[in-house]
């Protein structure tokens, strides 16, 4: 088994982690909208930097089924309880009719654990797929959804809403997997539900992300990587883990930049279609979206031609 570099606890986030709260006319106009909906976005919540420039560039994440998630990981902020809050059977509309007002190009569909519902709120995210499609069939969905128990027929439920990507996090490597994540959650069940996905429908686009700074070494680094593409993962996100408060397990280091570069040059080597690798990447980001949207758009055109 890899052994872990040992690690000081880090200090004062550096220079690199301090970025301005996003602000500006684009996310004024569409904040508002939001709010006449009833509708929040993880871009929100989280606080995210890059919000902005995602929204000016077309790109947002939705978190549906509520805010209330049924499991609790040692790394996220969203609030726990073993049934979370009532289905809201209008929000795939909701979503559908914000993702029109606000000229959206590429949406991410993120998700609490609900292993409260018969079919862990499968049906509900692949109805907002299909009401996205419905109101304009140009907009690329992603589906950044839970394991759904490793149940493959939940999992079926939900690609029968035809998203464009399914993505899936593993957060990060196998040694740490017990200890960062809900003890229902698993590393190799995370790898099969990947693996399920491209399974069930060859053609879409899988997508999984790492959180570092917690403790890993580059080894486990290395491993993980080579697990994601045995399980033909197409693509991968690489980010700084930071603590959402003194409850949430504490930052192990703050990974520089080069570090970043270096593991998304190991990651091209090892295949991956796309990697986005930063300090303040996160599993919804700009980059990886816009690479991905315009693989999507070609192939689409592509299939058209060969098909007139």
């Amino acid at each position: 088994m890899s052994t872990p570099t040992k690690r000081v606890t880090p200090g004062p986030k550096p220079s690199w982690l301090k970025v301005p709260m996003p602000q500006g006319e684009t996310v004024h106009r569409l904040t508002r909208e939001l709010r006449e909906r009833g509708l929040h976005t993880v871009c929100e919540e989280a606080r995210c930097p890059n919000m902005g420039e995602c929204w000016d560039g077309g790109t947002a994440t939705f978190m549906v089924l509520g805010d209330t998630c049924t499991r609790g990981c040692r790394f996220c902020a969203v609030k726990t309880n073993s049934k979370g809050t009532p289905v809201d059977l209008e929000e795939p509309a909701k979503v559908a009719d914000a993702v029109v007002a606000m000229k959206l190009r590429y949406v991410v569909l993120t998700m609490v654990d609900r292993d409260d519902l018969p079919d862990g709120g499968a049906k509900h995210v692949a109805d907002t797929v299909r009401e996205i499609k419905a109101r304009d069939p140009e907009v690329l969905v992603e589906a950044l959804t839970g394991d759904f128990q490793g149940k493959r027929e939940q999992l079926e439920i939900l690609l029968e809403g035809a998203p464009d990507v399914f993505a899936h996090n593993i957060e990060t490597v196998l040694r740490l997997t017990p200890r960062v994540r809900d003890q229902r959650c698993s590393y190799v069940q995370s790898l099969d539900v990947l693996r399920a996905a491209k399974e069930l429908v060859p053609d879409i686009v899988t997508k999984s992300s790492i959180m570092v700074g917690l403790g890993e070494s580059e080894r486990e680094i290395d491993q993980a990587m080579d697990d994601l593409r045995d399980n033909d993962v197409d693509v991968v996100t690489f980010g700084q883990y930071l603590r959402p408060t003194i409850k949430h397990l504490p930052v192990q280091e703050h990974v520089t930049p080069a570090r970043f570069k270096a593991y998304g040059q190991r990651a091209e080597r090892k295949g991956f279609l796309y990697v986005a690798s930063g300090p303040l990447v996160r599993s919804s980001y700009k980059a990886a979206e816009y690479y991905i949207e315009g693989m999507l758009r070609r192939r689409r055109e592509s299939s058209s031609t060969s098909g007139d």
